[in-house]
């Protein structure tokens, strides 16, 4: 081996020796006049030729930084994973607070227009009940003026009524039941009836069965039913929706009029709903319908 290789070879040890050490120390955070004077020497002596050792350094700088920073790294990931989950369970109960809020503030509002003085409730579980296909149970009972008998609205319409009230919980058939009936009137009508469940389970999606008194009565699709009212307001208090009718059926020679209601009210997904605990001073009729659509309301005079 000649001399001059020799040379070339200890000069690019040293380079190399000392870039790592430079690495090293430029890994750590702050900076200390120590090794602030030996970067700047390094830069001073070893610019001319920092191309071509960076190519050698750079593996071993970032192993370096890899191997330094893994148990520090593994740690802050687990604390963010953890925050994030946090973070998505906030989200989700705020979301559902917010659900709540806007179903209480409509409960609220069908209250108002139909002058109903209401006990705010939860439904909380649905059970199966005797004699009874599905019953609701609510978190209210006869501590907050809760009796046997009274209306049960949410914010669409009618729910159903209460069956059995305990101490702090309420047992309600829903409207929809096979057991329930109730007295209704056609909107903007005098011509009443009654609305009877068809189903054997709230998961159903199966439509009231509508009879109307009057054989003759005008009665098309979309028409809104609502509560015709009972004595006192128990077991229904006046002017509730119940829903929308989807068809009707002429029975010849028959003295009444069939037809089918789609509930106003999902009995799937009940969460704030609200017990009538006194009927209004007077029969709200029609005010508690929310407005039609202007096209419908034109294609209707």
């Amino acid at each position: 081996m000649s001399r001059n290789s020799f040379r070339s070879r200890f000069v690019l040890g040293i380079l190399v020796v000392t870039s790592l050490v430079l690495v090293v120390l430029d890994s750590g955070e702050g900076a200390e006049p120590v090794t602030e004077g030996a970067r700047t020497a390094g830069d001073t002596v070893f610019g001319p030729v920092s191309s071509a050792v960076s190519v050698a350094a750079r593996p071993v700088e970032a192993g370096y930084r890899t191997l330094a920073a893994a148990p520090g790294a593994a740690e802050r990931i687990q604390e963010l994973e953890a925050r994030n989950k946090e973070l998505a369970a906030e989200l989700d109960s705020r979301s559902l607070d917010e659900g709540r809020a806007e179903d209480l503030e409509q409960l609220l509002h069908l209250s108002g227009l139909g002058g109903y003085e209401i006990v705010p409730a939860h439904a909380v579980t649905k059970v199966t009940s005797r004699g009874y296909s599905d019953a609701i149970t609510l978190d209210v009972g006869e501590r907050d003026g809760v009796t046997d008998g009274m209306t049960v609205v949410n914010g669409d319409g009618l729910v159903g009524r209460v069956t059995r009230a305990g101490t702090d919980t309420a047992t309600v058939l829903p409207v929809t039941d096979a057991a329930s009936a109730v007295g209704v009137r056609l909107e903007d009508s005098r011509k009443i009836g009654a609305a009877e469940g068809t189903m054997s389970s709230l998961g159903t999606a199966e439509p009231l069965r509508l009879e109307l008194m009057d054989a003759d009565a005008q009665v098309e699709e979309g028409d809104r039913v609502v509560t015709l009212g009972s004595h006192n307001g128990v077991p229904f208090v006046p002017g509730v929706p119940v829903g929308s009718v989807t068809e009707t059926h002429r029975t010849p020679g028959g003295l009444s009029r069939t037809g089918e209601i789609a509930p106003a009210v999902d009995l799937g997904s009940l969460d704030i709903v609200g017990v009538v605990v006194a009927e209004p001073a007077e029969d709200p009729r029609d005010s508690v319908l929310p407005p039609r659509p202007a096209d419908e309301r034109r294609g209707r005079r």
